[in-house]
C-alpha cells in the first residue's frame, strides 16, 4: 500500500486482497481492491464550497406528475430542500423536464452561485413549476450538460427525478446522450411512484456513475433529495480513475465495482499506454469502495512468480496541474504445488463474487416472473434468497421476502407470492445491485 496524496487533499489508499497462489499452469488471478479516501472535508451544512462544485437539478414536469397531485407538490418541496442544502459558493441551476427541457432558474444558460439570496430566488421560481407535456429525458440531460460545461467547477453533478417512461424519445437517442455526457458529469437518478421504467433510471445512474433508487411515496422525496445533495456536497476529488497496468501476456478479464453497489466497468476502459488502461470511478468524498479485478496470466511452472497487475489510482491533469498518482497496489501470481494454498479462495473474493451473483439472480428472477416463467423465477429468486442469507445481506433478504414466501433460506427454497405490490417489485429490482461489506476475517 502506498499513499501519494497531497496533505491538503483527501488521502487515498489502496489495499489488495487476494490468494496469489496458483496451481501449476493456473491462469486466472482474482483480487479485491479496496480504495479508501479519508481526511477530506465531509459535508457540514453551511460550510462554504469555494466554487469547487456545480449541480443541476432536473425535475420531471410531465403531465403524469399531477396524478396524484402529491407528486408535483413533493417534487417542488424536495427541490427546495436540496437547494437549502447547497453549500455557499456552489454553482447551481434547476431544469424542468417534459418532452423538452426548460431552465427554471437562473435562466439564460447560466448557473447561479448559492448564497441566501439566490437560494430564496430559486425557491420562489419553483412555485411556477406545473405539470404538462411528455417525457424526453435526453433533452433534460443535454441541457444539464450544456449548463455544467460552462462551469469551471471540478465536481459537476446532476440530480434527476422522473415519474414515467421515456416515451417521447427513441431509446437510441437517450443512449447517445448518456454516451456523450459520460465523464463530463455524474448524476443520481430517482423514480417517484411506480409508473417509471427501472432499467431506464438505473441505466442513467450507471452510465453517469451515480446512484439510482425508488421513492414510491412522494412524501419521502424531501428526505431523499436532502441526503443526495449532502453526499454531492461532500465530494472533493473529481474524475478519479482506476488504472491497471499489466505485463506482456496478461489479459484483463473484467473490472467491477462490487461495493457499495455492483457496477461493471470492463467496457469503460480508456487505454493510456500499450499496457495500461483507465477505468472511471467518478467523484470522491470521505468513503470506501471495492473493486473485483480478474486477470489471466500465462501458465507457469511451480516456483515461478510474477507481477500480474499494478493498480494505480490517478487524477488526470487539469487546470495546469499534472496528473496525480493518489495511491497504488500490486496483484501478484505465485505458482505452487501446495494444493491447500492454491485451492483456497480469498474470503473477500468469495464474498463479492456471491454479491455479484446475488444481483444477477434477482434481475434474472424478476425478468422470468414478468415473462410468466414460474419455474425459472422460483429457481433464480430462490438462489437469491440463499445468497442473501449466506452473506448477511439483511436488506436484500427483506426485499426478497415481499416477492417470495421463504420456506428455507439456507437451501434457497421459496414459493412465488401470488400478488406482489408494484412498489415492492420495483424496489427489489432497483436496489438489487446494493451490496453489503465483507465481514472482517
Amino acid at each position: 500500500m502506498a499513499n501519494f496524496a497531497k496533505p491538503s487533499a483527501p488521502r487515498f489508499s489502496v489495499d489488495v486482497y487476494q490468494n496469489e497462489f496458483l496451481p501449476e499452469g493456473g491462469r486466472d488471478v482474482h483480487a479485491i481492491v479496496t480504495v479508501t479516501a479519508t481526511g477530506g472535508g465531509s459535508f457540514t451544512r453551511g460550510t462554504p464550497a469555494d466554487g469547487a462544485a456545480a449541480v443541476v437539478i432536473m425535475v420531471d414536469c410531465s403531465g403524469s406528475m399531477e396524478y396524484p397531485p402529491e407528486k408535483m407538490r413533493g417534487a417542488r418541496e424536495a427541490t427546495a430542500a436540496a437547494i437549502d442544502t447547497l453549500r455557499d459558493g456552489t454553482a447551481f441551476a434547476v431544469v424542468a423536464g417534459t418532452h423538452v427541457a426548460r431552465e427554471v432558474y437562473p435562466g439564460q444558460g447560466r448557473l447561479a452561485v448559492a448564497d441566501p439570496a439566490t437560494r430564496a430566488q430559486a425557491k420562489e421560481a419553483l412555485r411556477g413549476l406545473g405539470a404538462g407535456g411528455g417525457t424526453a429525458i435526453g433533452t433534460w440531460l443535454r441541457l444539464a450538460d450544456g449548463l455544467l460545461r460552462g462551469s469551471t467547477a471540478a465536481i459537476r453533478h446532476g440530480i434527476l427525478l422522473t415519474d414515467g417512461r421515456n416515451e417521447h424519445e427513441e431509446p437510441a437517442v437517450l443512449r447517445a446522450t448518456l454516451d456523450a455526457c459520460a465523464g463530463r458529469f455524474t448524476c443520481d437518478a430517482r423514480g417517484v411512484g411506480t409508473d417509471w421504467e427501472v432499467k431506464e433510471v438505473t441505466g442513467i445512474a450507471s452510465a453517469l456513475l451515480g446512484s439510482a433508487d425508488i421513492v414510491a411515496d412522494p412524501a419521502h422525496l424531501t428526505e431523499d433529495f436532502t441526503l443526495m445533495m449532502e453526499k454531492a456536497m461532500g465530494k472533493e476529488v473529481a474524475d478519479v480513475s482506476l488504472r491497471l497496468w499489466t505485463p506482456v501476456g496478461v489479459e484483463i478479464q473484467y473490472v467491477k465495482q462490487v461495493a457499495p453497489t455492483v457496477q461493471d466497468l470492463t467496457a469503460r476502459r480508456t487505454d493510456t499506454s500499450p499496457r495500461a488502461g483507465d477505468y472511471p470511478t467518478g467523484s470522491w468524498g470521505d468513503e470506501s469502495r471495492e473493486y473485483h479485478v480478474c486477470v489471466r496470466v500465462p501458465g507457469a511452472a511451480v516456483g515461478q512468480e510474477m507481477l500480474a497487475s499494478r493498480v494505480t489510482l490517478v487524477r488526470p491533469a487539469a487546470g495546469g496541474e499534472p496528473e496525480t498518482v493518489l495511491a497504488q497496489g500490486l496483484v501478484r501470481a505465485v505458482w505452487t504445488n501446495d494444493l491447500a494454498a492454491s485451492t483456497a479462495i480469498n474470503p473477500q473474493v468469495a464474498h463479492y463474487t456471491g454479491q455479484a451473483e446475488l444481483a444477477q439472480a434477482i434481475q434474472q428472477g424478476l425478468e422470468a416472473r414478468k415473462m410468466g416463467d414460474v419455474d425459472g423465477a422460483t429457481a433464480k429468486l430462490g438462489r437469491a434468497v440463499q445468497l442473501a442469507s449466506a452473506s448477511g445481506n439483511a436488506d436484500t433478504a427483506r426485499l426478497l421476502s415481499k416477492v417470495v414466501d421463504v420456506v428455507d433460506a439456507v437451501a434457497g427454497t421459496v414459493r412465488l407470492k401470488a400478488k406482489v405490490a408494484d412498489a415492492d417489485e420495483m424496489t427489489l429490482e432497483t436496489r438489487s445491485t446494493q451490496t453489503v461489506r465483507v465481514k472482517k476475517f
